[in-house]
């Protein structure tokens, strides 16, 4: 807020007077502010592409140099749960499945290939919820604190945390997700 009498702050202008598009993109899943660099984007998944690109980078990191495919089961959940993306068909079957996975690795300590397997199932089966709305903080925990890991042990660590503060950030939903996926039994 600009005191009285103070004049307003100009945007910033190329020569031609036109606005310039900001340094920085603020992801409208979980808020991580990062360099503007463009780019592409998931057509259901609310990330900024810069966001995205970092989940790339993650996903590269679980399958090649630190080669921990055991973490990949929570990095997708976890990823996808905290950019829920818009109202429609494709994102609220998103949400629904990647939040039932956090919740059967998290609480039920399933196997992650039995998730895995089970989710063709659980796409399949009718979510009589509807979009869940996502609660307004979807967790303090980002892709790039995961990227930030020094080690493998601390990876897999950042990893675990990362999903457990998304799925707490979803309380909200939760006994929704139980129910649903108890009626599977």
């Amino acid at each position: 807020m600009r005191a009285r009498g103070e004049a307003p702050q100009r945007l910033p202008r190329d020569r031609a007077d036109r606005l310039l598009a900001p340094a920085t993109s603020t992801c409208p899943g979980c808020g991580l502010e990062l360099p503007r660099t463009g780019g592409q984007t998931h057509p259901y998944i609310g990330a900024s592409a810069e966001c995205w690109g970092q989940y790339g980078e993650l996903l590269a990191l679980d399958y090649g140099e630190l080669d921990m495919p055991d973490f990949h089961r929570l990095t997708v959940d976890t990823y996808a749960a905290q950019h829920p993306g818009e109202p429609g068909r494709r994102a609220e079957q998103s949400v629904a499945v990647h939040l039932a996975g956090l919740y059967l690795v998290l609480e039920r300590d399933a196997d992650p290939d039995y998730v895995h397997r089970l989710f063709p199932t659980l796409t399949e089966k009718e979510r009589p919820f509807g979009w869940l709305e996502p609660p307004p903080g979807l967790g303090t925990v980002t892709v790039a604190d995961v990227l930030d890991a020094s080690c493998h042990e601390e990876y897999g660590a950042r990893v675990r945390d990362w999903a457990m503060n998304v799925w707490a950030a979803w309380e909200p939903h939760q006994a929704t997700i139980r129910a649903w996926l108890d009626e599977e039994r």
